[in-house]
């Protein structure tokens, strides 16, 4: 007879959903402060429960999600997107913040004329060497 379980350790619920890749990887992240359970942080021991609401970040992207079933084991991702429920509101934030970060502007697109020519380069150190060093000690008096 095998029966679901009541609760579930977030750091294996987390790994078990494929938010990480390892349970290690989730267990670090709990122990940083990156993963709150009903707006408590979380230990890597906090047993989570079908309702619970679990707010997490993902490098840049922060999502909030709902438990709705609980599992031990890592399955394919169709199945383990039925373990949770993104809210509407994280879902618009994360889509809010792809649209920003496709609208930035490139840091490449700041440099006037971007990466020199091997030319300019060329030209530059036969400027340099034209220069003269000046230093207060050598100067004769």
């Amino acid at each position: 007879m095998n029966t679901a379980p009541e609760s579930v350790r977030i750091d294996k619920w987390l790994w078990a959903a494929r938010f990480y890749k390892t349970r290690s990887l989730a267990a670090e992240e709990i122990g940083r402060g990156r993963v709150s359970v009903n707006g408590l942080v979380a230990k890597a021991s906090r047993d989570v429960r079908p309702g619970d609401v679990v707010l997490l970040r993902q490098g840049p992207v922060q999502r909030t999600v709902q438990v709705l079933a609980l599992s031990t084991s890592r399955g394919p991702a169709p199945v383990a997107q039925l373990l949770y429920a993104e809210t509407p509101e994280s879902v618009a934030e994360r889509r809010r913040q792809e649209e920003m970060h496709r609208l930035a502007r490139e840091p490449a697109l700041g440099i006037e004329h971007g990466r020199p020519t091997k030319k300019d380069r060329r030209a530059l150190s036969e400027t340099q060497t034209q220069w003269q060093r000046w230093s207060a000690s050598l100067d004769p008096e």
